[in-house]
C-alpha cells in the first residue's frame, strides 16, 4: 500500500485525515482506491473524462508524475503519493 498525503482543502472529504493508505499498482489505481473509499474526493481529483483535473498536481516520492508516466506511474508498497492543488490568482495592491 502507498501512503496518500491529503491537502488541507480535501481533508473534510476524508474525515479530517491528513494521510490515508491506498492500494494500487500505479498512481491512477491508488487515486481510484482513494476515491472509492472517499467518494466525495472524486470530483475534486478527476474530470468527467477520467483524467486528473488540470489544477491537481500529484507527486510520487517527490517526483511530479507528469514528468514520469502520469497516472500509469508504477507504485510500490511504502511509496508516498502527495496531492497538491495548484495555486492561482492573487492581485497586486494598487
Amino acid at each position: 500500500m502507498a501512503t496518500v498525503r491529503i491537502p488541507p482543502v480535501l481533508r473534510p472529504k476524508t474525515g479530517g485525515q491528513a494521510e490515508v493508505e491506498a492500494a494500487g499498482g500505479d498512481v491512477g489505481e491508488v487515486l481510484r482506491s482513494l476515491t472509492g473509499e472517499f467518494p466525495d474526493t472524486q470530483s475534486q481529483l478527476f474530470g468527467e473524462d477520467g483524467e486528473l483535473n488540470r489544477y491537481v498536481n500529484v507527486y510520487l516520492n517527490d517526483e511530479d508524475v507528469r514528468v514520469l508516466d502520469g497516472l500509469g506511474t508504477a507504485v510500490k508498497d511504502g511509496d508516498s503519493v502527495v496531492i497538491l492543488p495548484a495555486m492561482a490568482g492573487g492581485a497586486c495592491a494598487a
